[in-house]
């Protein structure tokens, strides 16, 4: 069984003094490759240098909405730059965020509308966060759908069954991550019940959201996406080994850049 982790922070400083353990635990629970999202500059840069020493990690370019208002134009250009790295395989994390009220919307909005330009201008896929602020994600969306070709993920996806299919309408892939599990998330549960097989992902969103029988544990990681992989098996009523071939399949289809290379050791460097 193979498994691909969608969605993690693996250069996020909890794991500082872990990655080469949390690796081993992610290569044993079958995970063959992770991609590895930044939400920063700088992060942009630590995902593409840890892409360029673990086989199997693979990075992403984008400045998360909660950190625009923090972002400078050199920031910007990182990003940009970064995108034409072969190691980057998606633009992202970017989106719209409601919850936090750290980043003036405007700021958020023409954040969130140069990283859809950059995706389509570079064919990668978008990484798309989005937290109480569904019918503002679906105005923009609905309104770049009609502009271009969009391809990319609504990346731990909470909504219904009516936005799921809105997304998808639009292009974009569903991915699910660790409160599928929780027992609050029935109404969640049948939603993904609906989502096509081949529209579906796994993550972890590494060190957050740990799964049952994880929650409240952190730091999560890699290895506990078989967690989220098995409810989601349990609500297509399909086996396990079905959810990890069809979630993989759909990975590699979107994330066109990742190589068949499964998950390895950091090298002596890192």
């Amino acid at each position: 069984m193979k498994l691909v982790d969608t969605h993690a922070h693996l250069s996020d400083s909890t794991f500082a003094d872990s990655i080469a353990s949390v690796l081993v635990r992610a290569s044993q629970a079958g995970v063959s490759q992770i991609i590895n999202v930044a939400t920063t500059a700088n992060s942009t840069l630590a995902t593409i240098d840890l892409a360029s020493q673990v086989e199997g990690v693979f990075a992403t370019a984008g400045i998360h909405p909660n950190h625009a208002h923090q972002a400078t134009d050199l920031d910007w250009e990182t990003v940009v730059q970064s995108a034409d790295s072969e190691k980057v395989v998606a633009i992202g994390e970017t989106g719209l965020d409601r919850y936090w009220d750290d980043c003036p919307w405007p700021i958020q909005l023409a954040n969130f509308e140069r990283h859809i330009e950059l995706s389509v201008s570079r064919k990668l896929p978008l990484i798309i966060h989005t937290r109480d602020c569904w019918d503002d994600m679906l105005a923009v969306l609905r309104r770049s759908a009609s502009q271009y070709t969009l391809q990319g993920v609504m990346h731990s996806f909470t909504g219904n069954t009516e936005q799921a299919d809105a997304f998808m309408s639009f292009g974009l892939d569903i991915s699910f991550a660790g409160m599928l599990t929780y027992k609050k998330s029935e109404e969640l549960r049948i939603t993904a019940s609906t989502v096509p097989l081949d529209r579906v992902l796994v993550e972890t969103d590494s060190p957050y959201l740990s799964p049952e029988p994880h929650r409240g544990k952190r730091p999560n990681e890699p290895g506990r996406v078989v967690h989220t992989a098995s409810v989601l098996a349990k609500c297509k009523q399909i086996s396990l080994q079905e959810i990890a071939t069809a979630t993989t399949a759909n990975a590699r289809r979107l994330f066109r850049r990742i190589t068949d290379s499964c998950l390895g050791p950091p090298s002596q460097s890192s």
